[in-house]
């Protein structure tokens, strides 16, 4: 009889040992799995902020190229502009000459 109480004493012991054991082992695991929910969002957070500020470059370098091709076409259209101004003053100084030449005859 005392043998058997040792025993349910034991027992009882092994059991509330590993009642605790369980117990820290799912504190454990519920303080790790907010601890990574934690990290895991300020990892999102970042990469989300430097795919923005990454966007944000890109767009201001694909701004800054298309200025830089609207500056150019207009750097063409004065060019075309002057070319035909000196056209319509070569055309003038011709007209001139002809007319010259037609008066001293």
């Amino acid at each position: 009889m005392e043998r058997q109480r040792n025993r349910v004493k034991r027992v009882k012991k092994v059991l509330k040992r590993v009642k605790r054991e369980l117990r820290e082992e799912t504190e454990f695991r519920e303080s790790s799995r907010e601890f990574l929910g934690e990290l895991l969002g300020e990892l999102l957070g970042e990469l989300l902020g430097e795919l923005k500020s990454e966007e944000s470059v890109r767009e201001r370098e694909s701004s800054e190229r298309e200025r830089e091709r609207e500056r150019e076409r207009e750097r063409a259209r004065e060019r075309e502009r002057a070319r035909e101004r000196e056209r319509a003053r070569e055309r003038e100084r011709r007209e001139r000459a002809r007319e010259r030449e037609r008066r001293e005859r």
